[in-house]
């Protein structure tokens, strides 16, 4: 019994589940800039945690923040 829902002619049957997911730009630069912080931030770890910083929590979130920042400019500018 055929009925219809898994047609061979249908344009969309070789449709790929990951070719329908759409991921806006500012996904984009969250990962890439997710990245480049995980980068900086295990550069920097000794330095961030021996007490030079007043408050390190702060001066990571603004690296991240930086770094999205960074990778925003870097994917609208290439």
């Amino acid at each position: 019994m055929d009925i219809g829902l898994i047609n061979k002619n249908n344009a969309l049957s070789d449709l790929v589940f990951g070719a329908s997911l759409y991921f806006p730009p500012i996904f984009k630069a969250l990962f890439l800039g997710f990245i480049i912080w995980l980068l900086v931030h295990r550069a920097i770890r000794g330095w961030l945690y021996s007490g030079d910083i007043w408050h390190p929590t702060l001066m990571d979130l603004s690296i991240f923040i930086i770094a999205v920042s960074g990778s925003m400019w870097m994917l609208t500018h290439w």
